[in-house]
């Protein structure tokens, strides 16, 4: 079977519909379980990533004038996509992150979950009647806001962007996607792979990554209509207040809201079975302190 991500693709390449270079010097990808490298990774700066977010804000209106079946069938090849090459995904979690195989196997069965519940999300509702007087009509209708950035973290790096990144395209948005450098290839370049293979038109998807030039750079844009992050609580109140002032929508997860929403304080059971996910809010993960 062929390799999802061969080096040859991504090596000091990014993903903007298309592999291009990136603007900023290039990084080497090592892995921290060995300190063998991986690759080469490109970095983008702060006019691509503008012009990365002023493309997807044009293919975004295409790809929402599409019927929602195809918008669905995309989402549908992704999560088949997913499962086929899950082994070498999980491979590519533990290379880079120096996660264990164990999570590695759970964070790649619940992103293809994540995906598959995508796939619902374009054949739901889009409005609603709303009361009106007699003789009157009144109908809200739900449009996609246009272009989501996404800012997404190192320690679930797969699941935590394709939570972000997949309802966005399935609601008919564009999203410009920049990882944590330190997992940009499993976090990142892996779902850029994984969308061009399932036929997203180009243009739809944008992976860039980057460091806080790019962060900056997304949540300034004027093309950008709402900011999703996922980090520390310092770097979400940046980023609250970058959006503020420039009126756009952002959405913060951060780690002490996860760990005040998770966290059950109790003595663990003797022999009950512990996984410590970093506050992160995946399935079936409990987080247990001591009193």
């Amino acid at each position: 079977m062929e390799t999802l991500l061969p080096n040859k693709l991504w090596n000091e390449r990014l993903f903007t519909g298309t592999w291009v270079p990136g603007e900023m010097p290039a990084t080497t990808v090592t892995s921290p379980g060995n300190g063998q490298p991986l690759g080469t990774l490109a970095n983008a700066g702060a006019e691509q990533v503008e012009r990365s977010a002023r493309e997807a804000a044009k293919a975004q209106r295409n790809w929402f004038a599409l019927p929602y079946e195809e918008r669905a069938s995309v989402l549908r090849k992704a999560a088949a996509i997913a499962e086929q090459y899950q082994a070498e995904i999980a491979d590519w979690i533990v290379r880079e992150s120096g996660s264990t195989q164990a999570k590695a196997g759970f964070e790649s069965s619940i992103t293809i979950k994540s995906l598959h519940e995508a796939c619902a999300l374009p054949s739901r509702s889009q409005g609603e009647v709303l009361p009106s007087t007699a003789g009157r009509l009144s109908i809200a209708r739900r449009r996609p806001l246009g272009v989501i950035g996404v800012i997404s973290p190192f320690n679930f790096p797969l699941y935590l962007a394709m939570r972000a990144v997949a309802p966005a395209l399935a609601t008919g948005n564009a999203v410009v996607l920049k990882p944590d450098p330190r997992t940009a290839v499993c976090g990142g370049l892996v779902i850029a792979r994984i969308f061009e293979l399932a036929g997203l038109p180009a243009g739809v998807l944008h992976v860039l990554p980057g460091g806080a030039e790019a962060g900056a750079a997304l949540t300034a844009s004027p093309s950008v209509a709402m900011i999703q992050f996922t980090g520390s609580t310092a770097a979400g109140r940046k980023v609250g207040e970058a959006a503020g002032r420039h009126l756009k929508k952002s959405l913060a997860r951060t780690w002490r809201q996860k760990l005040a929403d998770h966290t059950r304080r109790r003595r663990p059971r003797p022999g009950h079975r512990q996984r410590h996910l970093g506050g992160v809010p995946a399935p079936g993960a409990d987080l247990h302190v001591d009193r």
